[in-house]
């Protein structure tokens, strides 16, 4: 059994040629704000950090939920492929702090000719004569609470990334049947998911991402979020899982398995969809005028052909190729099919953010393209490399058995 992951040269250089495309295209944005340019401009090279450091580290951090999650339902499924979440998880940390320097420059640095800041503006337009409406959320929106959380949250997903795989592999070396590490994890499962829910799933969301137009707002913002950033997260898994296969690694990896990860997408794809209906219904339906005006710049406004792109990218094509059982467990199929859903849901989160710092000056071109492709060769780079320095099979789990007796 091949269990051990050397990294192909053709993958190393792929990874790399994709971060020097990344870092030249950062270094030609500082260019083009050092000649001077306007404020939509300036506005542009922070928006698109943002976007492409927020959907990265929410995507990673799709891993480390998997993992507690399945260890606190003590699944024997995952076990097969566990180390490609793992991987995956323990990396949060590089984007986490990516994140965390972009969004602590644009708090603290960024500001336009006339002072505002182009992306929060809830930094600076906060007072009483200025904004009432910012004014009257500055006890929740404010840089104080606002670098306490993503700190926090950051460093809280790091933690446990970077903690459960130190684990699994520790229980390689542990006595054979020896439950000690297992029930640990167990209980750090716990942990993580009430960590999770009260970040992921509630404040992350409302400070990176809805704060960039604060006089807006949805309860169901978060679950809309978890559930873009999840379906991302098991496409990317799937990917992973595919290459490595087609690799000759993880033969412990059957049809049964993939199927399992192609109805994740498939699900989440729906769920993501009716929560995607559900915000649009209820905005619409209540015709809130502080509210409507979110969906009128995406569905009329000049961003309306992606806002239904994005539905026929992120619901149409996931429910009318995956449906099907063969299509869950075809090879190729998957694969193409994990590709649309992560650029789909790159797309959903890029019309999250850019309406507010651009308004109707927003592009999909050098930009945007080349800051995306940098942020996917380190992840490429990063999770290969991490793969590499353990087995892929994780001996002496003691749920190895079950998942070697998979039937989907």
């Amino acid at each position: 059994m091949n269990d051990r992951f050397e990294v192909p040269g053709r993958l190393r250089n792929t990874s790399l040629a994709l971060i020097a495309v990344g870092v030249l295209t950062l270094i030609g944005g500082i260019a083009t704000l050092l000649m001077g340019h306007t404020d939509v401009d300036k506005a542009r090279f922070w928006a698109v950090l943002l976007h492409d450091s927020v959907f990265f580290t929410l995507i990673t951090a799709v891993s480390i939920f998997v993992q507690a999650a399945v260890s606190l339902a003590q699944g024997g499924w995952i076990v097969a492929y566990r180390r490609v979440p793992e991987a995956i998880g323990a990396n949060v940390w590089i984007f986490g702090s990516i994140l965390a320097v972009v969004l602590f420059l644009i708090v603290f640095t960024v500001r336009d000719a006339h002072g505002v800041n182009p992306i929060y503006k809830w930094v600076t337009e906060a007072e009483p004569g200025k904004d009432k409406i910012l004014f009257g959320k500055k006890p929740f929106l404010n840089p104080g609470m606002f670098v306490g959380f993503t700190i926090v949250a950051l460093g809280l997903w790091a933690f446990f990334g970077r903690k459960f795989r130190e684990l699994s592999i520790a229980q390689e070396s542990a006595p054979k049947n020896d439950t000690k590490i297992y029930w640990k994890v167990f209980r750090l499962s716990a942990v993580f998911l009430f960590v999770y829910a009260l970040t992921q799933m509630s404040t992350a969301p409302w400070l990176w991402i809805m704060s960039v137009q604060a006089h807006w707002y949805s309860t169901l913002f978060s679950w809309y979020t978890f559930a873009s950033a999840f379906v991302s997260g098991m496409s990317l898994i799937m990917l992973w899982v595919v290459y490595l296969k087609n690799q000759g690694n993880l033969k412990l990896v059957t049809t049964e398995h993939m199927h399992d990860l192609g109805k994740f997408m498939f699900a989440f794809s729906i769920f993501w969809t009716y929560l995607w209906f559900s915000q649009y219904m209820l905005i619409w339906y209540s015709n809130q005028p502080d509210e409507t005006f979110y969906f009128k710049m995406r569905q009329q406004g000049p961003y309306s052909v992606l806002f239904y792109a994005n539905f026929i990218i992120n619901f149409c094509m996931p429910i009318l190729i995956l449906m099907a059982r063969p299509s869950k467990r075809n090879y190729f199929t998957v694969t193409f099919m994990a590709l649309i859903i992560i650029f789909g849901h790159w797309v959903d989160y890029f019309q999250m953010i850019m309406p507010g710092p651009l308004g109707e000056h927003w592009h999909i071109n050098w930009y945007e393209i080349g800051m995306f492709m940098g942020f996917a060769g380190l992840l490429i780079f990063s999770v290969s490399r991490t793969l590499t320095k353990s087995s892929l099979v994780p001996h002496n789990n003691l749920l190895l058995k079950e998942t070697m007796l998979h039937i989907s």
